[in-house]
């Protein structure tokens, strides 16, 4: 349990490793999984949904690389200007949510003079909601939600960022008097961005946006390039970017772009807002999933009887709206009812510029070759040359999961709260 890091859905394999001296063929080393607890080899899942297995994420390390340096990213890069910056959709319609005013919880939505909506609903709620009630994010008239706006904003979410990116590079170049050839020959903007599902079933974008050199996070950027000039030029461009989803079936065109609510805010190594608070912002954004608003983990069939399904009614109804939008051909690019159990979302959701900081594969690769040598430090593996010897693996999926009780090891393990635990599969044939 340990050896997978306390993973909760991890893989079974079945099989044998064996090495073979390349010159003699002679046998030097053989591995069978005959010898582990149960016959079985278990190795982490790697999935990067909190739903599925919370121990399973690098995006922390990847992350906090590229504020303070480390796994091959210099240390200098920490006093290179930073922002941490919150991209936020636009309204739909009011919905049940939860505020605080000085540690107390106020109403929710309260109206002296409320209006009767067209469906007979008072737009008021009085009630202070608890962190975990089911109503948070629901509308509080179903009917009057746009949900054909919410599902088509998470559609064009991927590319309002790209063109979020491109404008923030315009409008440096503009703040510092350059072309924007001039501007990329003295400045490089780096990212590291992950999207966040709201109760309500919208994405938003935080992202950590930093300012580098030529050469990236080994050069430092030109004196002029601060982090208010930084902050401007975000602030400039989330406000003027837009997409335009196509007309479709009698309806006309309409033009999304981001909502009103922007955060923008310096990271500094002593300041209020800290690299390693914004790594751990973001890695835990990086594991949540559509699962927060009610939805499921998993695709959705276009005949699926959506009634019958385990969620909840405003998540029902987003997934109902994807599958009827994407009937219609003009919209046929966005892919709605591939992504319907995502409420409409097809980016990645965690993704970052080239020379942000490492990558994920470097880190898994290092983690590799840790394992690897400890292995040989305690003689389960025999130190070899690669090119003098060859190695025959032969190996078997044998189901995943865990049973109740290394369910429980694992969550002590991890330090984390005990989920449902699946039924454990196996599959004996391979």
């Amino acid at each position: 349990m340990r050896r997978t890091g306390g993973c909760r859905q991890p893989i079974h394999l079945r099989g044998k490793v064996e090495h073979y001296d390349r010159a003699t063929g002679q046998l030097l080393h053989r591995y069978s999984t005959h010898l582990e607890p149960d016959g079985l080899l278990r190795v982490p899942c790697k999935t990067r949904r909190a739903s599925r297995c919370p121990s399973c994420t690098d995006t922390y390390h990847l992350v906090r690389a590229g504020l303070v340096g480390g796994k091959g990213v210099p240390e200098a890069v920490a006093s290179h200007p930073c922002l941490f910056v919150t991209l936020t959709a636009p309204s739909f319609g009011e919905v049940h949510s939860r505020r605080e005013k000085n540690g107390t919880v106020m109403p929710c939505h309260p109206r002296r003079d409320a209006e009767t909506c067209p469906h007979g609903r008072v737009m008021s709620c009085t009630t202070p909601h608890g962190a975990d009630e089911a109503c948070l994010g629901e509308p509080l008239c179903p009917d009057c939600y746009d949900y054909t706006g919410s599902v088509l904003f998470n559609a064009t979410a991927p590319e309002l960022w790209r063109r979020f990116t491109l404008a923030l590079r315009r409008h440096l170049a503009k703040l510092a008097g350059l072309t924007q050839k001039d501007l990329a020959a003295q400045l490089i903007v780096s990212f590291a961005k992950v999207a966040e599902y709201q109760r309500r079933g919208v994405v938003h974008l935080h992202a950590v946006i930093r300012l580098d050199g030529p050469d990236g996070p080994t050069s430092p950027p030109p004196a002029w390039a601060t982090v208010d000039m930084l902050t401007d030029a975000a602030q400039r461009a989330a406000t003027v970017v837009t997409a335009t989803v196509p007309a479709y079936d009698g309806h006309p065109s309409r033009v999304l772009r981001w909502g009103d609510q922007l955060d923008t805010r310096p990271i500094t190594m002593d300041g209020e807002l800290t690299e390693q608070a914004v790594a751990g912002y973001i890695a835990k954004y990086a594991t949540k999933a559509a699962e927060c608003v009610g939805t499921l983990d998993r695709r959705i069939q276009p005949l699926e009887n959506l009634a019958a399904l385990p969620i909840r009614e405003h998540a029902r109804r987003l997934i109902a709206e994807c599958l009827r939008l994407g009937a219609f051909g003009e919209l046929a690019d966005l892919r709605l009812t591939h992504w319907a159990h995502m409420l409409g979302f097809r980016g990645h959701f965690s993704t970052k510029s080239r020379r942000y900081s490492t990558t994920l594969g470097a880190l898994r690769a290092a983690r590799a070759e840790h394992r690897r040598y400890e292995q040989i430090s305690t003689g389960r593996l025999p130190l070899f040359d690669e090119d003098t010897v060859l190695v025959i693996a032969h190996w078997q999926y044998a189901g995943h999961g865990l049973s109740a009780g290394d369910a429980i090891l694992a969550a002590a393990i991890t330090g984390t709260p005990l989920p449902p635990v699946a039924p454990r599969t196996e599959n004996s044939d391979g």
